[in-house]
């Protein structure tokens, strides 16, 4: 069993364990917990329930080891999500108080992925956007097109890893293989990241994932009038809905961006020009 399935066997309760075989694991794509509710196992194959039901003390356990046991003071709880160990993502709902979680209600683990090869299809010559909803796969694409990269090209590549799902930590390490020429900054946010590796690292790219902010499309617009190419992710469903978003419209009109990467609902993608 590889880390990624070991790290994420370890956030869930024990009592859980013993029903992911092998083969579920394979290809388990979601865990969605919900308070006095049986686990739903959300796959490939479609979805699957398991008893026996959800307790609040289960919701606090996943929480507590994916945060170790920090969980109100880790710094994305406020925006409903923690980053587990391997990169998996967990969803958090229930009673909030300002920015303080009270009380869990469920919990949704995205299971993160890294698949080479994915993106050997794909011709990147100039600054792309990664299209589709969430859990579409736009992150696992992402890592892949990082790696190919950095494999051809003289110049770094730069990550900024606002939520350390790109390329997790693990004890301190990177546990996923980056490729010879990538630059990761981890927990740094994206609009004082890019800022930072644009100065101090000279890259020939800037990697991020999931543009949500105006100043996170700001300081991409910067670094890219600087002359380094830029790959992001965003929510879109393909380019006429990035067009009508009114936070994506500086960068589909900027012209740094040459071509977008279109999620399909089966994890496939085509390319187009923007």
């Amino acid at each position: 069993m590889n880390m990624m399935k070991t790290e994420l066997l370890s956030i869930l309760p024990p009592r859980y364990r013993t029903y992911l075989s092998p083969e579920r694991l394979a290809e388990l794509q979601e865990i969605r917990m919900r308070l006095g509710r049986p686990v739903m196992l959300v796959g490939k194959s479609g979805i699957q329930k398991l008893e026996p039901t959800v307790s609040g003390e289960d919701l606090r356990f996943c929480v507590n080891a994916a945060s170790h046991y920090s969980p109100w003071n880790a710094t994305s709880i406020h925006s409903g999500y923690l980053t587990a160990p391997g990169g998996h993502r967990i969803g958090v709902c229930g009673i909030s108080a300002g920015d303080r979680l009270q009380s869990l209600t469920s919990i949704c683990i995205r299971v993160a992925k890294d698949l080479s090869g994915i993106a050997d299809h794909l011709m990147l010559r100039d600054s792309a956007l990664i299209l589709g909803p969430p859990g579409s796969g736009k992150t696992t694409l992402l890592r892949d097109l990082i790696r190919r990269l950095s494999a051809r090209e003289r110049g770094s590549i730069a990550v900024v890893d606002e939520r350390c799902e790109i390329f997790p930590l693990n004890q301190g390490q990177i546990c996923f293989d980056t490729g010879l020429c990538t630059d990761v900054l981890s927990g740094r946010d994206k609009a004082s990241g890019i800022e930072s590796v644009l100065r101090s690292m000279g890259p020939a790219w800037i990697a991020v994932d999931e543009i949500t902010a105006q100043s996170d499309c700001e300081a991409l617009i910067r670094a890219g009038w600087c002359g380094v190419k830029l790959l992001a992710t965003a929510h879109a469903s393909g380019i006429e809905d990035l067009q009508r978003r009114e936070i994506y419209r500086p960068l589909a009109e900027s012209g740094l961006f040459r071509s977008a990467i279109v999620m399909h609902p089966d994890k496939t993608c085509h390319q187009e020009r923007i």
